[in-house]
């Protein structure tokens, strides 16, 4: 993934950036202190994406601080997840905000035109999973990415995940959610030509353990190029997803 330092020296060396605003941008402290928080004001310099605000645990009028010092900065699009309805309509009073309920994702800023080498698939077993898919979804477009969804393919009725067969070769990446016995990772893993990212949810009955046991499945799958990130963990397999899809030879 392009870093932001490296987007700067291009546009000083194109003629886009001056050298005095890109000497200011390079002198900004590295972070703001807020007293209950520190936001990195580097991040996107040394990664390519802004930091990014995890809602859970917070008060709307602290993410709403937070979010307006990452904008002051030129952090952005600032995305704040694990955000419920509630606490998202309060701080869309005080900043615009573009609010995905499935998700739990509130987005401050405007998302970037796709440009990433390819398409991140994603895919769930059932309809119970959309939610997670949905966090990692709307997290893969926020970060500039062509997204396709593919929903409700689980291994019940394999002829369902079958005729999808071109959407599955398509792809650059594709995150496989499922929860139960968590099979579906491995099923498309051993049909794609590209990294899978396996998506654990807590999604099942009493023996599933609440995700558990689709998490041992998925850490045990025999197919090759399957990793894994955590239970219900949409956000982590979306921006791993993105960092697969705008990776570059160096």
């Amino acid at each position: 993934m392009n870093s932001g330092t490296k987007k700067l020296l291009e546009g000083v060396r194109d003629g886009t950036v001056s050298v005095d605003d890109a000497l200011a941008q390079i002198k900004q402290q590295p972070f703001m202190e807020l007293g209950f928080a520190k936001p990195d004001l580097h991040r996107k310099a040394r990664q390519g994406v802004a930091e990014v605000i995890y809602g859970a645990g917070k008060t709307a009028a602290q993410i709403v601080e937070i979010a307006r010092t990452m904008q002051d900065a030129g952090q952005g699009p600032v995305l704040i997840t694990r955000m419920d309805g509630e606490k998202a309509a309060l701080v869309g009073r005080e900043i615009p905000l573009d609010y995905r309920e499935d998700a739990r994702i509130g987005i401050a800023g405007t998302i970037p035109v796709p440009d990433g080498i390819g398409t991140v698939l994603v895919a769930t077993g059932g309809t119970s999973d959309i939610p997670v898919a949905e966090e990692a979804a709307v997290t893969a477009e926020t970060l500039g990415n062509r997204v396709t969804r593919m929903y409700d393919v689980g291994v019940a009725g394999l002829h369902r995940l079958l005729s999808q067969m071109d959407k599955i070769m398509e792809a650059s990446v594709i995150i496989a959610i499922a929860g139960m016995e968590g099979a579906l990772a491995s099923v498309i893993g051993g049909l794609a030509d590209c990294p899978v990212i396996a998506v654990p949810t807590s999604v099942g009955y009493g023996a599933s353990f609440n995700g558990i046991s689709a998490l041992l499945s998925m850490l045990n799958s025999c197919a090759s190029g399957v990793s894994v990130v955590n239970i219900d963990n949409g956000f982590g397999a979306g921006y791993m997803a993105s960092m697969i899809n705008h990776m570059e030879a160096k």
